[in-house]
């Protein structure tokens, strides 16, 4: 029993940010039905092509469990399609630029006139405000949203990161105001809007950077390296490089063959509760009793020293070898994993965190799988949809409509060839 078995999504999504949240809604066992243009599909199946003539990997990591119709919204008969969907739907999620729904006839209202109870989610850049109608992608999100001038090096560029906050953070965002929607839909029978902004979903992410926009009122933040530099603090979150958020003390040391691999780092903290192991692990004992560097507070302005001292340490260690030793003591270390130590990782395809999935037309590739695990519904990872591999399916198993009225449908221009000769 899927946790989501029963729910139908109509998925009006496309690039990343409503993929992700509809492939987590499917993953969970919903029955997402992605609408696309006929001949032309989602934009990213052809963005970042890898193999030619093939769906992009950058379509397919983000549309696992779903199924496709090509639907012509703007044909009559289109329409009219659309219109036994939504009656037929829970969820409507889209990310269209503001107001191209009702441009399409299907606003809210003519929605609610069709199906009071469904519920439609919506992925926006911006809230409501001055801002609203504007364009947004992933790395103008996380400008917006406080995350770019928090990041870097405090006298750098401020920086964007690898992560995908914007897009796929908005994402998982929206899926639990669409699962808390369709709960309280339960005891209302009504439904209602959903709505994540990138922006809002980025500062939600970034929330330490805001707490300490607030402590600065209280003075210098001293867990930031600067303060034991005695650099004086702006107005503002200042960047803070490689420092921990946690308010312990954290930077990224080289390890053993750093020379050569770019990759051969870690992260280590010097929590307070275990300095004593830390100093006994570096070969410091000393440091455990000596003044000014007992307390957190006494070693804030020799931290550049301490994990100078550490990171002669960590050179003498692979990034694995600081982990089988800090471990066992409780001191918080992390190596710096590639994303090819990542892809042959097998703790993570034991757990389906990665996945391997074969597609009909590329072959065998590797995917994220669902992030989230539930012992009594476990997911599984299905290939991606071909651009309307399910058009008659949907039309004749959802919608009900027969084979003949299948084939007018068809010849309508409301719909892309069909894949399947109806019956």
């Amino acid at each position: 029993m899927k946790a989501l078995k029963g729910v139908r999504i109509l998925d009006f999504t496309h690039v990343q940010s409503g993929p992700t949240c509809t492939q987590l809604l499917a993953w969970f066992g919903a029955d997402v039905i992605k609408v696309e243009r006929p001949g032309v599909g989602d934009a990213t199946r052809k963005q970042l092509v890898d193999v030619p003539g093939v769906d992009s990997l950058y379509f397919t990591m983000l549309n696992h469990n779903k199924r496709s119709i090509e639907l012509n919204s703007k044909n009559e008969t289109g329409k009219q399609v659309l219109t036994r969907l939504i009656r037929e739907c829970d969820v409507l999620v889209e990310n269209f630029a503001p107001g191209a729904l009702d441009r399409m006839g299907f606003g809210w209202e003519r929605i609610q006139e069709i199906n009071p109870r469904m519920i439609m989610a919506s992925v926006k850049g911006f809230g409501p405000g001055k801002y609203e109608d504007c364009k947004v992608y992933e790395n103008v999100a996380q400008c917006a949203g406080g995350s770019a001038s928090t990041t870097g090096d405090l006298d750098g560029l401020p920086m964007v990161t690898g992560a995908q906050i914007g897009d796929s953070g908005t994402g998982l965002h929206l899926a639990l105001g669409i699962v808390s929607a369709l709960f309280q839909r339960e005891k209302t029978g009504r439904g209602q809007k959903v709505l994540a902004a990138m922006q809002d979903g980025v500062l939600n992410l970034c929330r330490v950077k805001l707490r300490d926009q607030q402590r600065l009122a209280a003075g210098p933040l001293k867990e930031y390296s600067q303060f034991g530099e005695g650099i004086p603090f702006g107005d503002a979150t200042p960047r803070a490089g490689n420092d921990s958020g946690g308010g312990q003390p954290g930077r990224i040391l080289k390890c053993k063959g750093w020379e050569t691999d770019p990759n051969a780092y870690t992260y280590f903290i010097t929590q307070a509760a275990v300095w004593e192991k830390i100093c006994d692990v570096i070969g410091e004992p000393d440091w455990k009793a000596k003044e000014g560097y007992a307390t957190p507070p006494e070693r804030l302005d020799k931290l550049n020293e301490i994990f100078g001292r550490i990171e002669e340490w960590t050179m003498t260690k692979t990034k694995f070898e600081v982990m089988d030793i800090c471990n066992p003591h409780d001191i918080p270390v992390g190596p710096i994993l590639s994303m090819k130590e990542i892809a042959e990782d097998e703790g993570l395809r034991a757990t389906g965190t990665v996945v391997e999935v074969d597609h009909p037309e590329r072959g065998p590739y590797l995917t994220v799988g669902n992030p989230v695990k539930l012992s009594d519904s476990p997911s599984e990872v299905t290939r991606s949809p071909l651009l309307g591999e399910h058009t008659e399916e949907i039309l004749r198993d959802v919608l009900g409509y027969s084979g003949e009225e299948i084939a007018q449908i068809g010849e309508s221009g409301a719909v892309g060839d069909l894949k399947i000769a109806a019956e």
